[in-house]
């Protein structure tokens, strides 16, 4: 094996065989190797290694309520020029031998940095509202900050609104049947499935809870690379730029 392929596969290893392409040529190229997309897919063929496939996404979250919805002031402007100025949050559904257990998730856009979480075995305003307790104890942001998500009952809940309300911050939902108003948490829900549960079979709640949060911790907060962040995981990024 020539030395471009052993790294290749340690990457591609490190990543828990997740990484395509586009992020084994970032990762090569962070360890000093010059390689070009081209020769990475060839040796991935070369050496058979292979990304998961994609499933369908279910949305969880129900928004047929008589509850207040706020306007969409994120609109789709998913690149806030700094930390603390635009969230998004979801909610999305992990499957066990145990029945079903929810995570709710805050996200920073600027660099893509989950936050805030939240798993249980329910959908009770109650989760996304410790979600976003987390994040807004961890971040401590100042007054202003847009808290973008569906229209939820969840999230349009009055508990949920005041909390934002007391912490300064301005509530912003998608537009009707509109997940692309909110693709960017979409995508991190989709590649959590890909990268790490789909791959596995949860005996109980708490098994997947601690998979989870190992993934979000120390994988995907710590070292997976972001085609939007130039190739770098979002810890880094936000020492680097913020």
């Amino acid at each position: 094996m020539c030395p471009a392929g052993v790294k290749l596969k340690a990457a591609f290893a490190s990543s828990g065989e997740c990484y395509g392409s586009r992020r084994l040529v970032g990762a090569l190229r962070q360890e000093g190797v010059s390689i070009g997309r081209f020769k990475v897919r060839r040796l991935m063929k070369q050496y058979d290694l292979r990304c998961a496939w994609k499933r369908k996404f279910v949305h969880t979250t129900n928004s047929n309520h008589d509850l207040p919805i706020a306007e969409n002031l994120l609109n789709r402007q998913f690149m806030p020029e700094g930390i603390n100025q635009s969230w998004v949050a979801d909610i999305t559904y992990i499957r066990t031998r145990s029945g079903w257990v929810y995570l709710a998730a805050v996200m920073d856009l600027f660099s893509r940095k989950i936050v805030g979480w939240s798993m249980a075995p329910h959908m009770r305003a109650e989760l996304v509202c410790s979600a976003m307790q987390l994040a807004i104890a961890q971040r401590q942001p100042a007054p202003g900050l847009i808290a973008h998500s569906d229209r939820g009952s969840q999230y349009a809940s009055a508990d949920y609104q005041d909390l934002l309300k007391r912490n300064g911050m301005r509530c912003s939902m998608s537009r009707k049947a509109n997940c692309w108003d909110n693709a960017v948490m979409e995508r991190f829900f989709l590649n959590l499935k890909m990268e790490r549960t789909w791959r596995k079979d949860y005996a109980n709640h708490d098994e997947a809870i601690k998979d989870v949060t190992d993934y979000i911790v120390k994988f995907y907060n710590q070292d997976r690379l972001h085609s939007t962040l130039g190739y770098l995981p979002p810890n880094q990024y936000e020492r680097q730029i913020a």
